[in-house]
């Protein structure tokens, strides 16, 4: 339906399909590149979408244990009003951790790069089972074998989908076999890096003048092909979902997401976003412009 020459956004609430889709998606990278924001800016913007319009749509924000101190001072007494994913150094001494948790820095999630998927044995023998622990290691790696050791741990995926050039951006191909091996493992994950869109599609891959262009990976793309293959599909089909650049190609109702003929009913959704929890981006605005160009916000 159409209002004003635009598309009507889909009923927001609970229960709905795209609050169901949205909600907590986007954690907040702005200290990250291409934004590279200093500390008391990154903290200024993350504070002011938790109480802007689309604050349903902001999950944590994201940074370096190193930094902890430099957050510490550009936050002040708003430290409260923060949810923290930090980043750990796979090598980093593990003693650090257990302090800050402990002084109550609001700490909710770990987020830590690997070699391989082992886990380090502080990860295991020193974080409260209520932070979600993340690890990243190389996408083209990752497979059945590879996620075996994290099966029977409290550990996530971190699976980084792009980067500041284009040689960045893992091939669709690879993205649905590690969906597909995530599955199969039953692991959730979160993703990383070039999700700025919600479809796939060609753009500018930093805010330089001389930046370099690419195909990126939409983030809706990525939830409904991690859902399909959650709910029975096959990862051919998936690399299908993962490049389909056409927003025509998708609809949102009040309770259903539809890709052309497939369907996800706002309880599969909610299901599906157990499995895909979140993406770091280190723009909060651009999700939210092109979701509301679409008519969807």
């Amino acid at each position: 339906m159409m209002e004003h020459g635009r598309p009507r956004s889909p009923v927001l609430g609970p229960g709905t399909a795209i609050d169901a889709l949205l909600t907590g998606l986007i954690d907040y990278a702005g200290l990250y590149p291409p934004a590279s924001l200093d500390m008391r800016r990154a903290v200024g913007n993350y504070l002011a979408y938790r109480s802007g319009r689309h604050a349903n749509l902001l999950g944590r924000f994201i940074v370096d244990i190193g930094r902890i101190d430099e957050l510490r001072a550009a936050a002040g007494n708003d430290l409260a009003h923060l949810k923290l994913s930090l980043i750990v150094p796979h090598n980093a001494d593990g003693a650090r951790l257990p302090a800050l948790l402990e002084e109550g820095m609001p700490i909710e999630s770990l987020e830590m790069k690997t070699p391989d998927a082992h886990t380090p044995d502080f990860l295991l023998e020193k974080i409260p089972a209520h932070l979600e622990t993340y690890i990243e290691c190389p996408m083209d790696l990752m497979d059945g074998e590879l996620f075996a050791p994290l099966a029977g741990s409290r550990a996530r995926v971190k699976l980084r989908m792009g980067g500041v050039v284009p040689e960045a951006f893992p091939s669709p191909e690879a993205v649905a076999r590690a969906l597909d091996a995530l599955e199969h493992h039953k692991l959730s994950f979160k993703a990383t890096a070039g999700l700025h869109h919600p479809i796939r599609s060609c753009h500018r891959l930093t805010y330089a003048a001389d930046s370099p262009t690419g195909i990126m990976h939409g983030f809706v793309n990525l939830l409904a092909a991690a859902a399909l293959i959650h709910f029975g599909g096959s990862a051919t089909e998936a690399v299908q979902i993962l490049e389909e650049p056409d927003a025509g190609a998708w609809t949102l109702s009040q309770d259903v997401l539809s890709w052309r003929s497939r369907r996800w009913t706002s309880d599969q959704l909610s299901e599906a976003r157990k499995r895909f929890v979140s993406f770091g981006s280190c723009s909060f605005e651009e999700p939210i412009r092109d979701l509301e160009a679409m008519g969807w916000l």
